[in-house]
């Protein structure tokens, strides 16, 4: 079987260079030190460490060699997508809590990935299951480590590596300074009550974290006042403001998202909502519609400011400030990556001041007096009852949407094509015809659901 070829991958995720980050990330993996990267949000720290990562992979051996652990569902997934995206001979899978263990068990049995991708508790419950046999594992990578120390993690990571003895490569990424990288991640072996630590002798530390200027130069920050306490009006009106554009608002807690996110649906703006705790399904189709266009507004807490990669992100709203630097840092770098420009907006009320790590001097935005209507976007989402354990896939759903439901290429978007489920975007003013065109139909000789994702 061939083995994983770097510049095949990046020609199929349409990348035709990479940055200084990631060309000293894959030069300095040969060496077979333990990494630790630094590098700001937005920068593609996920191709700096999955690029050399792969390539060290022998697709010939069926076993477990590598394990990502990663502190969210969200950035499993991301992950997961990235590396199909590659489309190459190397096999991987994703897990996750909020879903059966044993479905992924039996998902691994079949595709006898090379890279699991887990976030700490669920490696751990495959690791004491032996769903995954630690006797090929060399490599582990611990992406945003110190989210997953953030996230209380600490115990579930320690108790994974313990299950992992024949680790032999670190690679640790995390886009703020942290000096609280736990020692057991480092132990390499235990003689009696000493144990070699490998850090200080044996670990490149890459630090790019200076490039922040240069991604916070790339974005456009501005306040708005808000007159009232309540800043629901002034941010209806900065959203009517934006029109179509793509746009994050951060609020720092669940309930304040929701009432928001209520009030916007209400006079009409297309939103989505995504906080901790929605279930799964609620969670990934809110992505799925901001992602795809169907709704230009993502109202989240902080979850959103970390691990989601969906480009084009045209305005940050810091509704609520920031607890902290970090969290402004985060939020922001949601928007203007890989080069790009974005603004972001601080709204105020008489009472709240601008933070002091915000040393620039930053100027009003005026919300205009004359305002346009709130209107639709352009697109709308299609769910399919049926994915990929149906032996669904893109072209499938492309062509049977195109085929029976009349529609032409230009007319279709994003396609999401799930283990169990699929999502389609499609022009909004061409869904109802698709729609009444698909009813009771087979998509590849099964019937199944066809309806507005909602």
């Amino acid at each position: 079987m061939d083995k994983f070829d770097i510049y095949s991958a990046l020609e199929k995720l349409g990348i035709s260079e990479l940055n200084d980050m990631q060309k000293e990330a894959i030069s300095v993996y040969p060496e077979g030190k333990d990494i630790v990267l630094l590098s700001p949000t937005g920068t593609g720290k996920t191709l700096a460490y999955l690029l050399p990562v792969l390539s060290s992979i022998n697709p010939d051996d069926e076993r477990v060699q590598a394990v990502v652990m990663v502190p969210s569902r969200e950035l499993a997934l991301q992950i997961d997508g990235v590396v199909k995206q590659m489309k190459s001979a190397i096999r991987c899978v994703s897990c996750y809590g909020g879903r059966p263990a044993m479905e992924e068990h039996r998902t691994m049995m079949g595709v006898k990935p090379h890279i699991v991708i887990a976030t700490p508790g669920r490696l751990v419950d495959h690791l004491e299951k032996r769903n995954i046999e630690p006797d090929g594992l060399r490599t582990l990578i611990i992406d945003e480590f110190d989210k997953c120390l953030e996230f209380g993690f600490l115990d579930e990571m320690r108790h994974a590596i313990d299950l992992m003895p024949l680790i032999n490569r670190r690679f640790l990424l995390s886009a703020t300074e942290s000096d609280k990288i736990p020692a057991f991640v480092w132990v390499d072996e235990v003689d009696g009550a000493s144990a070699k630590k490998r850090y200080s002798a044996n670990t490149i530390r890459l630090d790019y974290l200076s490039g922040r200027e240069e991604v916070a130069s790339r974005i456009s920050l501005n306040i708005v006042h808000s007159p009232i306490k309540d800043k629901l009006e002034t941010l209806l009106c900065l959203l009517r403001v934006f029109g179509q554009q793509s746009t994050i608002v951060f609020l720092n807690y669940r309930e304040a998202v929701e009432r928001t996110y209520k009030y916007l649906k209400e006079n009409g703006v297309g939103c989505e909502m995504f906080h901790g705790a929605m279930d799964q399904e609620h969670r990934e189709k809110s992505l799925y519609k901001f992602s795809n266009g169907t709704s230009n507004v993502l109202v989240s807490t902080d979850l959103s400011a970390r691990g989601l990669d969906i480009p084009e992100i045209d305005n940050i709203v810091h509704y609520h400030l920031p607890l902290n630097e970090d969290a402004y840092i985060h939020r922001n770098g949601r928007t203007a990556r890989w080069e790009a420009e974005g603004h972001s907006y601080i709204i105020l009320n008489e009472d709240e001041s601008i933070p002091d790590y915000i040393e620039e001097d930053v100027p009003e935005f005026f919300i205009p007096k004359k305002l346009p209507e709130v209107q639709p976007s352009a697109w709308a989402t299609i769910y399919i009852g049926k994915g990929k354990k149906d032996k669904l896939s893109k072209m499938d759903v492309l062509g049977f949407i195109c085929k029976i439901g009349g529609l032409t290429r230009d007319d279709v978007g994003r396609i999401d094509v799930k283990d169990h489920q699929s999502f389609v975007a499609v022009k909004r003013s061409m869904m109802n015809s698709a729609l009444a065109k698909m009813k009771g139909q087979k998509i590849k000789g099964i019937k199944t659901l066809f309806v507005e994702a909602k």
